[in-house]
């Protein structure tokens, strides 16, 4: 029988969740539909298969770079239209793997460093229109 893993500390209740994306969505999505002219993409979605896939690479290429700690920072980006299946440059998210190499010191009061070494990861799916939280 496998070990039951435990909830993350850092997990958030539905509610609050719901929040988050119902701000978003009054604050920025709004005015962002309004200059756009077009409801952007808001949420995207990758397997967990997908997702393991690319954190067992990132922790593998970290190791084999001794990294001991590497990270995930998440991006904000947009296609160009001309990249744009639907021809509008869609928001994106993508992954950026982060570590710092051994003797180096993170910037900014101990915020990591990007790894460039790593590719980024990024192709999720998006609901048109966008899904709701």
């Amino acid at each position: 029988m496998a070990k039951k893993v435990q909830k993350p500390q850092k997990c958030i209740k539905v509610e609050e969740a719901r929040e988050l994306h119902n701000n978003w969505c009054k604050k920025r999505g709004k005015r962002l539909h309004k200059k756009l002219g077009f409801e952007d993409a808001r949420e995207f979605h990758w397997s967990v298969a997908e997702l393991e896939e690319y954190l067992a690479y990132v922790k593998q290429e970290s190791e084999e770079q001794g990294i001991q700690d590497p990270g995930i920072r998440v991006y904000l980006g947009a296609y160009p239209k001309s990249k744009c299946k639907m021809g509008r440059g869609y928001s994106t998210l993508f992954f950026s793997a982060t570590g710092s190499r051994p003797g180096a010191s993170g910037k900014d009061g101990g915020i990591v460093e990007n790894n460039y070494d790593i590719p980024a990861f990024n192709h999720g799916n998006s609901g048109h229109p966008p899904n709701d939280y």
